[in-house]
């Protein structure tokens, strides 16, 4: 009876080793499966980190020149020379011995668009005898603050700024004390910043 119960156990031993197999396999895939995935969220993550990097880099260089271009640009204003330029160019200011000419159609002239009129498309051009526009906002502020009886017993002759008003063009009636007047200093006679 000995030999029929080792018998058996070695049969049942033989049954439990082949059940066991596939387990032990499916097991064994499963933790590879997650070893890979925990593989590949590593690499992603670090594909994603080193990408931002580069960005990061890329921006930093751009904002290093974009400051480069801003000092530049700061240097450039202790310059006399370029402060006069941008004060001709940009408002218009002259020396006192000079007289301002502004051209109204420089391509009757020069055969090309003038770059200030090829960026203002449908801006009309400027009226002969124009004066800046704080001039004439101080005109029209003087004009409204004037009594209308007064305005009438005159007869009306008020005429706007870029009209002519005045001996010498001046955009203030005579005696104003108005900013705009023509007891300040004014971009065409030279008393600009210079």
């Amino acid at each position: 009876m000995g030999m029929a119960k080792n018998k058996r156990d070695g049969t049942n031993r033989r049954t439990s080793r082949r059940s066991s197999g596939p387990i032990t396999f499916f097991v064994a895939v499963i933790i590879v499966a997650l070893g890979l995935i925990q593989l590949v969220s590593t690499f992603h993550a670090y594909a994603i980190n080193l990408s931002e990097l580069n960005g990061l880099r890329n921006q930093q260089a751009q904002l290093v020149e974009h400051k480069r271009d801003l000092e530049n640009q700061i240097r450039r204003w202790d310059d006399k020379a370029y402060v006069t330029a941008q004060a001709r160019d940009r408002l218009g200011f002259v020396f006192p011995d000079e007289e301002a000419i502004r051209v109204l159609h420089p391509e009757a002239v020069t055969g090309g668009k003038d770059k200030d009129q090829a960026d203002s498309k449908g801006v009309r051009a400027p009226r002969k005898n124009s004066l800046p526009w704080y001039q004439e906002m101080a005109y029209s502020f003087a004009k409204a603050d004037r009594d209308p009886s007064a305005n009438r017993n005159k007869g009306g002759t008020d005429q706007h700024p870029g009209d002519g008003a005045g001996p010498s063009g001046s955009a203030s009636p005579a005696g104003s004390n108005s900013p705009g007047g023509s007891d300040g200093p004014s971009p065409s006679k030279g008393g600009g910043g210079q």
